[in-house]
């Protein structure tokens, strides 16, 4: 059971530091979300750096719900030495236990190389720390890259939706 706030930890893999969300990411980010094209199955558009740095400040203050815990991470490649992406955890209560919403974003510079694969499922060894009972994603039908990295962490399709996106699941067993 989860007292207070979940506060996001470093994590690191063999090739990536997934670093706890700061302001300062903003200018860094704003190139590495820069295409459009990231935003087909998602919605939305690039934002400037500016409006970044805001929506990150935002993010950092915390939900209303005192119960809820926003976790957020950027992805940095080590070999590159910059970043290429972010995951993020929205954890709740739940029944049998807290569940978190995943989800990643890896620039398309860096994308068909395994980064967001690395990204989610240490984001879900993490989790798992945590402890988190309950791990889900929600997926565009159509985003066939996104339902990979889904499933290579362990997550499975559901018959269930939330606005016309697939929710994937994976229940987490304490080790």
């Amino acid at each position: 059971m989860l007292t207070g706030r979940v506060v996001a930890r470093p994590v690191r893999t063999d090739r990536l530091d997934l670093e706890p969300l700061r302001t300062e990411h903003a200018d860094e980010m704003s190139e590495v979300l820069g295409s459009p094209e990231l935003y087909a199955f998602i919605g939305g558009a690039p934002l400037t750096a500016p409006e970044l740095r805001a929506r990150y400040e935002r993010v950092l203050a915390g939900p209303p719900d005192p119960a809820t815990s926003w976790c957020n991470w950027v992805v940095r490649l080590r070999a590159e030495d910059r970043l290429v992406g972010a995951v993020q955890a929205t954890i709740t209560p739940g029944h049998p236990g807290p569940a978190a919403l995943i989800a990643w974003t890896v620039g398309t510079a860096w994308q068909r190389r395994g980064i967001a694969t690395e990204a989610a499922r240490a984001l879900v060894d993490w989790l798992r720390q945590v402890p988190v009972r309950g791990v889900l994603a929600h997926i565009h039908p159509d985003h066939h890259a996104s339902a990979a990295v889904a499933a290579a962490a362990g997550l499975e399709p559901t018959a269930d939706s939330h606005d016309g996106e697939v929710v994937w699941r994976r229940t987490l067993h304490r080790t």
